[in-house]
């Protein structure tokens, strides 16, 4: 007979009984937790930022701005500029940003005051 129990078949007082006893497994036991060193240094690596993170933030930002510029464009080209574009512009142009690479700097001056230009034509100033 071939499982875990197994039935008397037929005769006298047949009933059920375990074939087989079973293993017992043993739980490992729980380790201590680990200091709490490792946490402040991931916590403080976390806070320096990446100089590649910034640069690529500043595009990201340079590139939103041409992208809004563009959309005021072809609304021009429509007739009608949406609001929810040149407040969109707005946002953008009052956003603060870090500055450090001059290259970039320069580039994202250029474009941020053609924005202003820009929303200055729609009678919108943002603050400086």
């Amino acid at each position: 007979m071939s499982g875990r129990s197994s039935i008397s078949r037929g005769g006298v007082g047949g009933g059920f009984f375990l074939a087989e006893e079973t293993a017992v497994s043993h739980t490992a036991q729980a380790q201590a937790a680990a200091p709490t060193a490792g946490i402040d240094a991931l916590l403080a690596l976390q806070a320096v930022e990446d100089p590649l993170f910034a640069k690529k933030k500043a595009i990201r930002r340079g590139n939103a701005l041409l992208d809004t510029l563009e959309g005021i464009k072809a609304d021009l080209l429509m007739g009608q500029v949406s609001e929810g574009r040149l407040n969109q512009l707005m946002a953008l142009v009052g956003q603060a940003r870090e500055r450090g690479l001059p290259g970039l700097d320069h580039l994202l001056d250029d474009i941020e005051l053609r924005a202003r230009v820009e929303l200055a034509k729609f009678g919108r100033y943002p603050g400086m």
